[in-house]
């Protein structure tokens, strides 16, 4: 067909025993964006990865543009107008941004790099995709959504035919989210094709012409977005219907057990004058723009930044926390965002990164005792129903879900009684979202006290008592979730720009 782009037939992959793809069959379109969805362990990884040849395939044929193609790399695939923008940034985040747009590829001139052609070569992709970007600025001062563009950027200057995005909207607001949707429309209607990886439903039926499902391992349904439904997706990813998104908030908060007071920090970027309350029992979200000061107002809190002025107390015991061993040792847990980057051990096993937080907890006159260590690891990965072979698996060999489910395990072995969650479902899929949503619940009701950040208007509303807005580094209100909305929370998040 000639408007036919890329073709998946009959693929399969196993691992030993465990056949991870069976049979696969997909068809991508010229000028068109495909959405494809599934539970986490569902094989969306394991098929990206044969086709942009990090795995051999074990059956099957992939045709690109009508010819079959067998990428032995990445690289091959790039070359070969395949692009991928991964959920989980590979950046080189010491070198600017134009350095890693042409990483691999320096033009250069009388055998020297050609800086001046990097500068303007970089402008004009930014320009032709209307985004406001320095191509001098150093990686690592942008945020993750800023380094998400660029990485998209990047796929477009390979004069991509085809373009996977995973989960590219795990980072982002609304605002954010609309500009990408505008990329996306634009390069569609210069004949770019998109593979659409994301668990938000909401997307795909805004973004997406077709939908396909996985579930383990299998091709559950493919066919137009305007012919399917919400319960029609979430049945065929999960197997079940989900009556509701969110379980019912029914805990009752106590009394007041955490205070922040007049809190500012004293390095870039600064938080200003902060105060606010939360009660024992208590699913306090944090909402805002990315980069508010939401995820600095956590790290504060968990001792990784330096307060200039005011002050924390727990139980009206005042905190000053020098590091996060300090924070640890109060009884406070944090969850960071960017789990491959400082929340896990990627290299490590599962046993490893869900005992490293409570090495004390595990030990047997005074030494560590591998067989405490290995019954921790199998009661949290039952706990989560974490997907995974066993206790002994690397983590990076799972899902984001699942390496997610282990990173939250890790905390609870601790007993934490102060929770500090930054986009604790970014990149899960709709039946964990929905089991972690259940746990954050079950914790509250024991007693513990939740801060949540979230750049999921949905997610926000849906499973706490109450929303503190940050803007622009400030707090600009608090409400109460049952008695606010969307508008409220658009309002007061831009009350300082």
């Amino acid at each position: 067909m000639e408007d036919t782009v890329l073709e998946i037939k009959h693929l399969s992959k196993a691992f030993a025993k465990n056949k991870v793809l069976d049979g696969i069959d997909l068809t991508v379109k010229k000028g068109s964006v495909i959405g494809l969805m599934g539970e986490n362990g569902a094989g969306k990884s394991t098929m990206m990865k044969c086709l942009f040849g990090i795995y051999a395939r074990d059956e099957g044929h992939i045709s690109l543009l009508n010819k079959p193609v067998n990428f032995r790399n990445p690289k091959e695939a790039l070359e070969s107008g395949v692009a991928m923008v991964h959920q989980e940034l590979n950046q080189c985040l010491d070198r600017t941004v134009m350095d890693n747009l042409f990483l691999g590829r320096y033009p250069t001139r009388a055998g020297v790099v050609d800086e001046a052609k990097m500068l303007v070569e970089s402008n004009k992709l930014f320009d032709s995709l209307n985004m406001n970007v320095n191509p001098k600025t150093v990686m690592r001062t942008m945020s993750v959504s800023q380094r998400q563009m660029v990485e998209i950027a990047k796929a477009v200057s390979y004069d991509a035919k085809i373009i996977v995005l995973d989960e590219p909207t795990s980072s982002l607001t609304e605002r954010e989210v609309k500009k990408l949707f505008s990329i996306v429309n634009d390069l569609r209607a210069k004949g770019v094709s998109f593979i659409y990886i994301s668990h938000k439903m909401d997307e795909i039926f805004e973004i997406c012409d077709e939908v396909a499902v996985l579930r383990d391992g299998k091709m559950i349904l493919s066919k137009p977005v305007k012919e399917t439904n919400m319960n029609e997706l979430i049945a065929a990813m999960v197997g079940r219907s989900l009556d509701k998104r969110f379980p019912d908030v029914d805990n009752t908060p106590g009394e007041e057990i955490l205070e922040v007071r007049k809190l500012s920090t004293k390095f870039e970027p600064v938080l200003e004058d902060i105060s606010f309350k939360v009660r024992k029992g208590e699913i306090f979200g944090l909402y805002g723009l990315v980069g508010a000061g939401r995820s600095e107002l956590l790290e504060t809190l968990f001792g990784i930044r330096t307060i200039a002025s005011g002050e924390v107390f727990l139980n009206n015991k005042r905190l000053r926390f020098r590091n996060s061993k300090d924070a640890m040792d109060h009884s406070f847990a944090l969850v960071t965002e960017e789990r491959k980057l400082n929340g896990m051990f990627g290299k490590d096993t599962i046993k490893f990164n869900t005992v490293i937080t409570n090495l004390d907890g595990y030990k047997k006159f005074g030494l560590l005792s591998n067989h405490k260590m290995q019954e921790a690891a199998e009661r949290e990965i039952k706990t989560m129903r974490t997907k995974c072979v066993s206790a002994e698996e690397l983590i990076s060999a799972l899902s984001g879900g699942n390496q997610q489910k282990v990173i939250i395990g890790k905390w609870l072995e601790r007993h934490p009684d102060v929770f500090l969650l930054d986009e604790p479902t970014r990149g899960i899929d709709v039946g964990a979202k929905y089991e972690i949503y259940q746990l954050i619940i079950r914790m509250a009701k024991e007693g513990k006290t939740i801060l949540v950040v979230s750049s999921e208007m949905p997610e926000i509303l849906g499973i706490t008592n109450r929303i503190a807005v940050m803007s622009n580094h400030k707090l600009a209100g608090i409400v109460n979730t049952k008695e606010t909305n969307q508008e409220e929370l658009l309002r007061l998040s831009a009350k300082y720009l």
